[in-house]
């Protein structure tokens, strides 16, 4: 087959077909804005204590007291979360007339966990899954766990939604993706238990990743070449920022979280009319052999944009006398060392961007101040980071951009441990700068990546860094979850983990105005890491004769299979076996005895008690 580019140059770089297939496809991106993140507003924690039944035989001393004060992660005074003071041993003492701090001493009063549930405040969320299944105490790892299971679903998603789309067309893919988007977040509003909530999460990031890859790869494959680099760089960006934007204040209106996502998926219906405006990919129907039908769609793109289609727009053309093409696999990026160093970087770096980025976006509802308008200004700070990224890529070398990106996002989230309690809207700009810089980031990764790896390990290398991106963003809420032990920990774990990327980078090649390699030879080598690719020394190694022509045990028969040498060997090698009492001493050292509570001396008590 020919150049696509080409063959299809009679339409121009613009025109209504473009720009209508343009903003089109972008409007779908704006659902992925609404469904990534709503679990800041559903998922999150209000403030809580234990509750008091009302049928409890207390006084009103004794009712507001029942309570015991805390010391928050934060360092603040606040009411127990998770126990509360003996009820029966504080309705006996109500009953006998004791004053609680006059006749008795609180210190006193034994405590007990929440045992009859608990009482929510709902000054900022009507209702939440947390409220609603008690996801608190000794249930709160629920919470993180249920955000990960939409970044599970991302991670099957994007292995299958690739395979899926080059099989069944991207236009069909896309809006099976939108339906069972529409379909599983809509089921989901009527989840009645967290695992039910967690398994339709699972089966919405599934979706949702694959709309996002098919839209994308459609997108890439229609659009003309200069409207292709917008669409990439910039449209699906802003385009999510939208919806992002608007997700706090569709949790704003609804408060109850059963509504807000019957709402959240009534939008996706919106997308249904545009089945009949959005073509499939003639890029990949030529792929499929189906000419007839890339030419129909051209010809009928050729009248939107008033132009002439020529008679044939597709000419046959011939295999490069039988040259066999080879098919490359996951096996070939990790042969040469070169090669395994730019993976192993460039997965260390996907991982942790996520972290920070999906880290700082589950964080914004446990920020100080309002919920809703800290989720609009993280999702506002991302506008001017993609467009100053794409600005920046256009002339700026690719490792020093992507350092300074990261080095501002880690950077600032290491200084907040230093800002003082009082200074709360420094330490929310602090928190927005450094989503401003993992922002940044996040957009000039796809593009260096894309520009490291050679074209016929380009599509492999990037599918192993987006996976490793998706293990980063299943990570990124236990991140958070640190926070209710030290609220400063989420910060120094990634602060640390962004930096520490930021000089891993370094070892990378540089590309701005490198030549994009085809070939694995013509690869760049990595920077202080690599002394030679690994195809020159297999080169080196094919022509020395003589060596590893035979194997070791060929060459060593002569030895015999059981003499003094080997005896001794064997010896000596097995004066380790005595390690295995460093392994498994534990067994004996940790071994937990019969026990009960202690009963102290000083105590006044008969032998029958």
């Amino acid at each position: 087959m020919g150049d696509y580019d080409k063959d299809t140059a009679f339409l121009g770089q613009s025109g209504p077909y473009y720009w209508v297939t343009f903003f089109l496809l972008n409007t779908v991106f704006i659902s992925t804005g609404f469904t990534g993140l709503y679990i800041v507003f559903v998922g999150a924690v209000p403030p809580h204590h234990c509750l008091i039944p009302h049928q409890a035989n207390l006084t009103a001393e004794w009712r507001g007291v029942m309570v015991p004060m805390e010391k928050a992660a934060s360092g603040e005074e606040r009411l127990s979360r998770c126990s509360r003071y003996r009820l029966d041993v504080v309705s006996n003492l109500s009953a006998l007339g004791y004053v609680p701090g006059r006749d008795i001493n609180l210190t006193d009063v034994g405590l007990e966990g929440c045992v009859d549930g608990w009482s929510y405040s709902q000054d900022i969320f009507q209702s939440t899954i947390v409220t609603e299944w008690d996801l608190v105490c000794g249930n709160s790892w629920k919470v993180p766990f249920a955000s990960s299971t939409l970044f599970m679903g991302f991670l099957i998603g994007s292995l299958v939604s690739g395979q899926l789309s080059d099989r069944f067309g991207r236009k069909k893919v896309l809006f099976i993706s939108l339906a069972a988007q529409f379909v599983f977040v809509f089921l989901q509003s009527f989840s009645n238990s967290w695992i039910l909530f967690c398994i339709t999460f699972l089966f919405i990031g599934a979706a949702q990743i694959a709309l996002y890859i098919s839209a994308f790869v459609l997108g890439t494959e229609v659009l003309s070449k200069s409207m292709r680099v917008l669409f990439t760089t910039l449209g699906t960006f802003l385009f999510y920022c939208i919806g992002y934007m608007l997700l706090p204040w569709l949790a704003y209106c609804f408060r109850e979280w059963r509504t807000l996502l019957a709402v959240i998926s009534s939008f996706s219906v919106a997308y249904i009319p545009l089945w009949g405006f959005i073509s499939e990919s003639p890029r990949w129907l030529l792929s499929q052999g189906r000419v007839e039908e890339a030419e129909a769609i051209l010809r009928q793109a050729a009248k939107k944009n008033k132009v002439e289609a020529p008679e044939v727009i597709f000419k046959e053309s011939r295999l490069g006398d039988g040259q066999q093409i080879k098919k490359y696999t996951i096996i070939d990026v990790l042969k040469s060392r070169n090669l395994r160093l730019i993976t192993l970087l460039s997965l260390t770096l996907w991982m942790s961007i996520n972290i920070g980025y999906f880290g700082l976006s589950l964080n914004t509802s446990n920020l100080s101040g309002d919920p809703y308008i800290n989720c609009f200004l993280s999702a506002c700070s991302e506008v001017p980071a993609h467009v100053m990224s794409t600005l920046l890529l256009k002339k700026c070398p690719r490792r020093a951009l992507l350092s300074s990106f990261l080095l501002i996002g880690g950077g600032f989230l290491l200084l907040i441990q230093f800002i003082p309690d009082s200074l709360q809207g420094l330490t929310l700009a602090m928190v927005l700068t450094g989503k401003f810089g993992f922002t940044m980031a996040f957009s000039v990764v796809y593009i260096y990546t894309a520009e490291i790896y050679p074209t016929v390990l380009r599509n492999i290398g990037i599918g192993m860094c987006s996976s490793a991106a998706r293990i980063g963003s299943i990570t990124a809420p236990y991140v958070i979850y640190l926070g209710t032990y030290n609220k400063f920990l989420p910060y120094i774990l990634m602060g640390s983990i962004t930096v520490g990327s930021a000089v891993v980078n370094l070892f990378l090649p540089e590309t701005l105005n490198k030549h994009l390699p085809e070939t694995v030879e013509e690869m760049q080598e990595c920077q202080g890491l690599c002394r030679r690719s690994g195809n020159k020394s297999e080169e080196k190694d094919n022509k020395s004769p003589l060596y590893y022509t035979e194997t070791y045990n060929d060459i060593s028969v002569f030895l015999g299979t059981w003499g003094c040498f080997q005896q001794m060997l064997f010896l000596t090698l097995a004066i380790s076996l005595p390690n295995r009492f460093t392994v498994i001493y534990i067994v004996f050292v940790a071994d937990t005895p019969p026990h009960h509570c202690r009963i102290l001396d000083d105590y006044n008590l008969s032998q029958v008690w």
